[in-house]
């Protein structure tokens, strides 16, 4: 196993991670739910942000990649807490232009990424943030997320963070296992009717630690 950090020839699996990760234990997730699309569109549509000029928590730089015998084999994004939300949306701008989406089309996006608001959880502004973890099915089973934490972790620590925390659905079992394996506890959950109703999970819980 190597830990690298992502390139831009990675942007395809980093965007079946970000998938992968925001689906969680259900079918659908944020992307699939705010684009409408197919699965192939919603994934070249990521891997577009993947390598956007924007630079936010789903670009390429972000993540960590954990290889084996030189495949990709799981990721995570391991960042600042601090003003991911308008990084993300400048991404998502600059890819829906780039492909001839429209104001209203783009607006519509908007609207339907919506209902995640209301029970989002995530790190504070002075907090270190993992998220989009997601390991390959081919490759489970071989610590390779633990080792991705653990340098998620040590890049965390030398960038001055004092905590960092992660996110999760509600209900993902085996993230939860996996982040408490970590030293991850629970801080703060919340939970949305309507967001239930479109996903199929009650909502968000974050876990953290100290580093």
């Amino acid at each position: 196993m190597t830990i690298r950090s992502a390139r831009p020839e990675d942007a395809e699996f980093i965007a079946q991670t970000i998938l992968n990760s925001m689906r969680g234990h259900r079918p659908r997730g944020w992307f699939d739910v705010a684009l409408g699309w197919p699965e192939a569109e919603c994934l070249a549509f990521v891997a577009g942000v993947a390598v956007a000029r924007a630079v936010s928590m789903w670009h390429v730089s972000q993540f960590l990649v954990a290889e084996i015998d030189g495949k990709p084999a799981a990721a995570l994004c391991a960042v600042p807490a601090a003003g991911t939300g308008s990084a993300a949306w400048r991404a998502i701008e600059e890819v829906s232009l780039s492909i001839g989406l429209t104001a209203s089309e783009l607006d519509a996006i908007r609207q339907r990424g919506a209902y995640s608001r209301a029970c989002w959880v995530q790190g504070g502004e002075g907090d270190w943030m993992i998220e989009h973890v997601a390991t390959d099915p081919a490759y489970r089973g071989r610590g390779l997320m633990q080792a991705l934490i653990a340098h998620a972790l040590d890049k965390g620590r030398a960038a001055g963070f004092a905590r960092t925390t992660i996110s999760f659905l509600i209900g993902n079992e085996p993230a939860e296992r996996a982040y408490s394996k970590a030293g991850f506890v629970f801080v703060e959950e919340k939970r949305d009717p309507n967001f239930e109703a479109i996903i199929g999970a009650p909502g968000f819980r974050m876990f953290a630690r100290k580093i």
